[in-house]
């Protein structure tokens, strides 16, 4: 009886219920206010706020075949992968720059300059000398401008400089004086742009990132298993920290990409800017 009461009921109610005549929506009347509320403001595409601070945001303004393009004026195969990894992959060239790189060095080698400097001195002629080339030349290009990457890597044992390995005796001699202690490396950026038509060469950015690097303390089995690989013979300080000599760093302090060759992301920023 409880419970056909209880449904009567329920019934009984939304029958009531039905039979009301229901609100129209929209008659909510609000009382008028005496301020306007103001339109949200538009931004325009060329407010600071809108533009990316990174190069990943304007991957489409760097097209070889666009207004503007971006040269890579480095033999480095892994500049090239760092490059890819950004995202641009078919969206610059590789020129070789015509810097005589040996006679600057040794140029260098007889200045007080800092290791610092000496990165980015370095980065910057081999970016400079590729620029002059191509104002110097009789090429007609088809682009409004090019961007010339210039970058180069040493590493720093307390302040001493550790460049390519001349032979493999150079090479064991570095690993160990690396062996079981800290050292530095710096890689030097230099981005200069030219105009192609009235040839203008400017320098847009050049600056030198620096990390920190731990090796573990390593045998002469170690070493000379290592030097036998073949792969110190092209790297500064006779290791690449991205292949099998990564396995004698035991901690870094820095950035990853500024030791194997291009500082990802202050590049990508510089770029950005650029741009």
């Amino acid at each position: 009886m409880y419970r056909l009461l209880t449904v009567a009921t329920c019934i009984g109610v939304h029958g009531t219920l039905a039979l009301l005549p229901s609100p129209p929506f929209f008659t909510t009347i609000l009382p008028k206010s005496t301020t306007r509320t103001p339109a949200p403001l538009k931004m325009s595409s060329t407010d600071p706020q809108t533009q990316g601070n990174l190069l990943l945001s304007k991957l489409n303004k760097l097209t070889t075949d666009g207004p503007q393009r971006l040269i890579l004026a480095s033999q480095s195969p892994r500049r090239r992968e760092i490059l890819d990894m950004m995202g641009l992959t078919n969206r610059y060239t590789v020129t070789f720059s015509p810097l005589d790189e040996e006679a600057l060095q040794i140029e260098l080698a007889k200045t007080p300059i800092s290791p610092q400097d000496y990165a980015k001195k370095l980065a910057e002629s081999k970016a400079h000398a590729l620029a002059e080339h191509m104002a110097s030349s009789d090429e007609e290009f088809n682009h409004e401008s090019s961007l010339i990457l210039g970058s180069d890597t040493i590493v720093d044992k307390d302040g001493t400089i550790l460049e390519k390995p001349k032979n493999e005796e150079d090479a064991k001699r570095m690993l160990n004086i690396l062996s079981g202690s800290w050292h530095e490396v710096h890689t030097g950026v230099a981005l200069y742009k030219i105009t192609h038509g009235n040839d203008e060469i400017k320098l847009i950015s050049s600056f030198t990132e620096t990390a920190k690097v731990l090796f573990a303390s390593l045998t002469s089995e170690d070493i000379n298993a290592y030097v036998e690989t073949g792969e110190p013979m092209d790297k500064a300080g006779s290791y690449g920290i991205q292949g099998i000599g990564g396995q004698m760093v035991e901690r870094m302090d820095g950035d990853f990409f500024a030791v194997m060759g291009l500082p990802m992301n202050r590049l990508s920023g510089e770029i950005a800017k650029a741009l």
